[in-house]
């Protein structure tokens, strides 16, 4: 389907992660040992809330800026200059390995939205089948911002009508299970598949859910200080915060205990206090 990483903590050159890293998002690209297809070269996407710059709007909300391809990630030297220019105490990296709708900048991840970042690897299973029914559910005044042929652009659009900024887990988990009502009532047996990210620029939610229960691989980072307690010879763990924290499809290195896998219906929750695990559409 695709692969995906989220970062949240002090800022970050963000080429750290996507291109530096021994497991980069990038390397994912070429290479994802972990995934259903072994290559994601269908686009990318880069989305990243500024330090400076594109400040806090009346409501202190900060908006985040987007870039997209539909460059391989690898073959891409624009994705290459920003990610190594800008600085980011939050940010998005996608590529796509497209399953369906057609390769196009539209169809390409993060989606935004105000201040939200929102992206997703999986499908929604027979989602042709009942599209209309989900679009139609859109908030008439969210709907013109639709502007791909993604199920996870209109699953995004659905959370938003839903109160994705009210309550982000609340919303998903209420856009997740319209659409499992969908699909039961269009004969699809397991509609929903997949991993989902969302920030407001404040805080990473990270969602794993699938309504077979057999969902995409999903991993965080465990924190710093004990990642430096444990490999203290380790010199890139000094390049991060205290506050450093890391989501992604496959772990970024080999180092035993660095990653931590979330579980099964399970939404993990990082902000500055660190990450906890909820239990997300349990059965």
């Amino acid at each position: 389907m695709c692969r995906w990483l989220a970062y949240t903590g002090e800022p970050l050159v963000p080429a750290t992660l996507i291109l530096d890293a021994q497991h980069s998002v990038v390397a994912m690209a070429q290479n994802s040992p972990l995934g259903a297809e072994t290559v994601n070269g269908d686009g990318f996407g880069f989305g990243w809330y500024p330090v400076d710059g594109g400040g806090p709007d009346a409501a202190g909300a900060r908006h985040p800026s987007v870039f997209r391809s539909i460059e391989p990630a690898w073959n891409d030297q624009n994705l290459r200059e920003i990610s190594r220019a800008v600085l980011s105490p939050l940010f998005f990296a996608h590529v796509r390995a497209a399953a369906g709708p057609p390769i196009q900048q539209t169809n390409c991840h993060p989606f935004r939205h105000d201040n939200w970042l929102f992206m997703h690897n999986g499908a929604i299973s027979g989602f042709g089948l009942f599209k209309r029914e989900l679009v139609l559910a859109v908030d008439p005044s969210l709907y013109p911002d639709i502007e791909g042929t993604t199920d996870t652009e209109v699953l995004f659009h659905l959370a938003l009508t839903l109160g994705l900024a009210d309550d982000p887990i609340r919303a998903v988990g209420a856009a997740i299970r319209r659409v499992e009502e969908a699909g039961h009532a269009a004969g699809v047996q397991f509609p929903m598949q997949g991993t989902i990210a969302v920030s407001d620029g404040q805080t990473l939610w990270a969602f794993r859910y699938s309504t077979q229960g057999r969902s995409r691989t999903l991993f965080h980072s465990a924190d710093l200080p004990t990642l430096r307690e444990m490999y203290p010879d380790a010199e890139r763990l000094r390049i991060f915060g205290d506050h450093a924290q890391v989501v992604v499809s496959e772990p970024l290195n080999d180092l035993p205990g660095v990653f931590l896998e979330v579980p099964e219906s399970t939404v993990a929750v990082l902000d500055p206090d660190g990450y906890r695990h909820e239990d997300f559409l349990a059965a």
